[in-house]
């Protein structure tokens, strides 16, 4: 054997532990990247079922916390019922005292007309008067600051839906555009059909001797001055 056959063997056999050293490395740490990522699975799957033991025992907890029976729901509408029917009642009963004392405040308290003489009487009917007259008074200007209010907020409305750029729309009557045509059509149609339901009559089936007399010529035009012409022609001819 050569000299370059026996170096390339002691080269061989020098890079074969450094190769094998690299392999094993490499193989070890894929290992531990294995056994790390199944430990991180494992972990993941641990938590998962620590997450679904505590999501069904909090729905096992509610359910036997909210579970309604038929009867008890049918309790709690009655309860419900009462209640609304109690605030209804307490409601009604607090507007009535309300509107008693405005009655009171405005009318005040009834007079005691028992044994009154004519004078007293006269000053609770001036007094009813007065009070009268102020609560129309008081009426009136109400009134006309509700409208002002109403005409005032119904302006702001107009303002602001011009500054969004919007437009209210006005109400309109709804008109047929076509009524006009259909009309004039209607009367020629029915001027149309007047005309051929008339019948063509002649004149000549209905004429009388009588008017054919009529219609000869008087004497004055048979002495016209066409009329002497005619008569030297025609003597003419008898002499010929």
């Amino acid at each position: 054997m050569s000299d370059e056959e026996y170096s390339s063997e002691e080269e061989s056999e020098e890079e074969d532990p450094a190769a094998e050293k690299a392999k094993a490395e490499v193989a070890k740490r894929q290992a531990a990247m294995l056994e790390a990522a199944r430990q991180k699975a494992l972990e993941i799957e641990k938590k998962k079922a620590d997450v679904r033991k505590r999501l069904e025992e909090s729905s096992q907890k509610k359910a036997k916390k909210g579970f309604m029976t038929p009867e008890r729901k049918k309790k709690l509408r009655l309860l419900l019922r009462k209640k609304a029917a109690e605030e209804l009642k307490k409601e009604q009963e607090r507007k009535a005292a309300e509107r008693r004392k405005i009655i009171d405040e405005r009318c005040g308290q009834p007079k005691n007309l028992d044994g009154a003489n004519e004078e007293q009487l006269k000053a609770i009917c001036k007094e009813y008067h007065e009070r009268l007259f102020l609560c129309e008074s008081q009426k009136w200007d109400l009134e006309y600051e509700v409208r002002r209010r109403d005409y005032e907020i119904n302006e702001l409305n107009i303002q602001v839906n011009d500054l969004r750029g919007k437009f209210i729309k006005p109400t309109l009557k709804k008109v047929s555009k076509y009524e006009n045509k259909f009309a004039k059509l209607q009367k020629k149609a029915a001027e149309f059909n007047f005309r051929n339901q008339l019948k063509t009559v002649k004149k000549k089936e209905f004429e009388l001797e009588d008017d054919k007399a009529d219609k000869s010529k008087p004497e004055w035009a048979a002495g016209g001055p066409g009329a002497g012409k005619k008569g030297e022609g025609e003597a003419g001819e008898a002499e010929a």
